[in-house]
C-alpha cells in the first residue's frame, strides 16, 4: 500500500504485483478501513464448530455415552464401538443420519481415537479394587517400610512350543509360514520383581502346584536378610494348606498378600510374562522341553542384568500406583 500512498498509479501497482486492478482497489479499501492488520490473510472456510448438525450439548452426550457404555448396553449390537455403531446411536437419539466419514470427523473433534481396549473380567469386584488402591496397598507399603522389609510382586507363567511370537515380513495377501516342531511341550516359570529393579525367578517343567510354590518361596527368602512382603494373585496353590503351613514356619521371613480376584492388571509381574512371550527367540525354535526351558532361563538372566528394564515394568498404566513416594 506504500506504493499507492506515494502516488503510484493503480495499474502500475497491479502490474508490479501481477494482480488485477480490482484486487488493488480491494486492498486499498481494506487498508483505509482497518490499516495494515486488515490486509493480513485469514483462514478460509467455516470456523471450527460453525454450522454443525448436532448441538454442543448433543455432541457432549454422545461422546460421554461412547466412553461410559458398550453398544449392547445402549440397545445396539456388539461390545466395541465402530463409526457405524456410533452413527446408529446418533440416529437413535436424535434422528440424525451420518455417513461413517461424517462420524469420524466428530470423533476427531471430540479427541477420541480407535484403540485396542484392555480386557477386564466381568467377575472383577470394583469395590475390592478400590479397597486395594486406597487401603490394602498403602498398608502393605507402610508395614514394609516400618520393618525395613522388601516388597515384591510375583506371578507364574507358562510358555509352549506351539506358540508363535512376534511378527515377520511377507508378501501381501500371503501369510508367512514359521517352521517349528510338531511336538508339543511346555516350560513354566515363577518370577518376582521389585521397584528397585530386582528380579528373582525359577524355571520348572512340572505343573505349578503348592510344592513348587514352597520351593520358590524357600529360594526367594534365601536372597534376603530382611522380611519379604510378596504380593500374588489368588491362585489355589498360593492359598493351599501346604503353603500356609510353610508360611507359618517362616513368618519372620516372608508374608503373602493377595491381589483382588480377577485383577491381573494390578500386578506388574504380568508385564514380565508378556515380555517373555514377546522376547523368545524368533530365529530359533526350541526342539524339545530342555531347549525351551533354557531359552526361558536366558530371558530371565538377561532381565536380571537390566534393572532399568525391571523398574520399567512398574511404569505400566495400571501399575503406576506402586511407584508412590516411599515405596520400599
Amino acid at each position: 500500500m506504500s506504493a499507492l500512498v506515494e502516488g503510484r498509479d493503480r495499474a502500475e501497482v497491479a502490474a508490479l504485483f501481477r494482480v488485477s486492478v480490482r484486487a488493488v482497489d480491494n486492498w486499498w479499501t481494506r487498508w483505509q478501513t482497518g490499516g495494515r492488520d486488515a490486509l493480513l490473510s485469514r483462514p478460509r472456510g467455516r470456523r471450527a464448530g460453525e454450522h454443525q448438525v448436532m448441538s454442543e450439548a448433543e455432541q457432549a452426550a454422545v461422546r460421554q455415552a461412547v466412553l461410559d457404555h458398550t453398544p449392547s448396553g445402549l440397545g445396539l449390537s456388539g461390545q466395541l464401538w465402530t463409526r457405524a455403531l456410533i452413527g446408529e446411536l446418533i440416529f437413535k437419539l436424535y434422528r440424525i443420519r451420518f455417513t461413517e466419514p461424517g462420524v469420524g470427523k466428530y470423533l476427531k473433534r471430540w479427541g477420541l481415537t480407535f484403540q485396542r481396549p484392555d480386557k477386564r473380567a466381568v467377575e472383577q469386584d470394583a469395590e475390592a479394587v478400590r479397597v486395594w488402591h486406597e487401603e490394602t496397598w498403602p498398608a502393605i507399603r507402610a508395614r514394609a517400610k516400618a520393618e525395613k522389609g522388601e516388597v515384591l510382586f510375583a506371578d507364574q507363567v507358562g510358555v509352549r512350543s506351539d506358540q508363535v511370537t512376534g511378527r515377520t515380513w511377507g508378501a501381501m495377501g500371503t501369510t508367512p509360514v514359521v517352521r517349528r516342531t510338531g511336538n508339543r511341550f511346555s516350560a513354566n516359570a515363577m518370577s518376582a520383581i521389585s521397584t528397585k529393579g530386582r528380579m528373582h525367578f525359577m524355571v520348572f517343567t512340572e505343573s505349578f502346584d503348592a510344592k513348587v510354590m514352597c520351593r520358590f518361596l524357600d529360594r526367594l527368602v534365601g536372597h534376603f536378610d530382611r522380611k519379604v512382603h510378596l504380593i500374588v494373585d489368588r491362585h489355589s496353590a498360593h492359598r493351599s494348606k501346604t503353603v500356609r503351613a510353610w508360611l507359618a514356619d517362616h513368618k519372620d521371613e516372608i508374608e503373602l498378600h493377595f491381589l483382588p480376584s480377577y485383577s491381573p492388571e494390578l500386578n506388574p509381574d504380568e508385564l514380565v510374562n508378556a515380555d517373555l512371550k514377546r522376547s523368545l527367540p524368533h530365529t530359533h525354535r526350541a526342539r524339545n522341553q530342555a531347549e525351551l526351558a533354557a531359552e526361558t532361563r536366558r530371558f530371565f538372566h538377561r532381565r536380571q542384568r537390566q534393572p532399568h528394564v525391571v523398574r520399567g515394568y512398574f511404569g505400566g498404566q495400571h501399575v503406576r500406583y506402586t511407584l508412590d513416594e516411599g515405596t520400599p
